[in-house]
């Protein structure tokens, strides 16, 4: 049964038979000059492979393992760099926010504004999203079963919002390990709303490299393809040019010159 569609910006939509969205950037924003060139060749590839395709980079990671990690740039800067991205190759952008009162100022800039895993079940997030107006992109906690997911969007649909989608990560299985449980893809687009699988993020390790997450790029492209078998609206990869020296997340990022593949 097709979802309903969601329209993220002219051309761009998820669900309702449209065509496979691809989600994809660095994990966070580096520098302008990295931002940029991220973009670019993923405009390239999306063209290359008549794709339609959201660029995604963080201006903060509030959620490192490390208070001695980088974070990113924060709010104002990072809004600056997708704003030029979005003017210098015309794709739609997505970040994600970590407080209420950052959604207005976060919606001036994407097309659509993603919840972080770790915070979709707070309330006055999830109803900030919705009060945008902007589509949501609420990426599933590690923690939730599908079933629970439901009561995410719900809180976005209370605002009048209807353009709430999910993203599957994986879940919780022990100390620093994640697996995906592929039912969960049908069982979500059941209760009727677009469904996105994080390939990336599914393959990581969270915290399991001694103050830093580990991960298993090995194993992306073979979820990202049972994803796609199972039924999925839109795949999300983090890709890299050097992941090995990426700021954040470096071990389950995708490199760059494999995504076309």
């Amino acid at each position: 049964m097709p979802t309903p569609r969601i329209t993220i910006a002219d051309g761009v939509a998820v669900g309702g038979g449209a065509p496979l969205l691809f989600i994809a950037g660095p994990d966070v924003i580096e520098s302008e000059a990295h931002a940029l060139k991220m973009a670019r060749a993923l405009r390239r590839v999306a063209d290359d492979r008549r794709i339609p395709l959201v660029f995604k980079c963080s201006f903060d990671k509030a959620n490192r393992t490390s208070v001695s990690s980088p974070r990113g740039p924060g709010l104002d800067e990072g809004l600056r760099v997708l704003a030029k991205v979005k003017v210098e190759t015309g794709l739609p952008v997505t970040t994600d926010f970590h407080l209420p009162e950052q959604a207005p100022r976060v919606a001036e800039v994407v097309d659509l504004i993603q919840v972080p895993a770790f915070l979709c079940r707070q309330t006055d997030l999830l109803v900030a999203a919705g009060r945008t107006g902007r589509p949501v992109n609420i990426k599933k906690g590690q923690f939730l079963s599908p079933n629970q997911v439901l009561h995410a969007v719900e809180k976005v649909r209370s605002t009048g919002n209807r353009d709430a989608m999910v993203t599957e990560r994986g879940a919780t299985f022990g100390y620093n390990t994640l697996v995906v449980d592929f039912r969960s893809l049908p069982r979500m687009r059941e209760m009727g709303f677009p469904v996105c699988f994080d390939a990336t993020h599914s393959v990581q390790l969270p915290g399991g490299l001694d103050g830093r997450s580990g991960g298993e790029r090995e194993f992306v492209a073979h979820l990202a393809r049972a994803a796609v078998a199972v039924g999925t609206d839109a795949l999300f990869f983090e890709v890299h040019d050097d992941p090995d020296n990426a700021l954040c997340d470096g071990p389950n990022q995708f490199l760059l010159d494999m995504f076309p593949e």
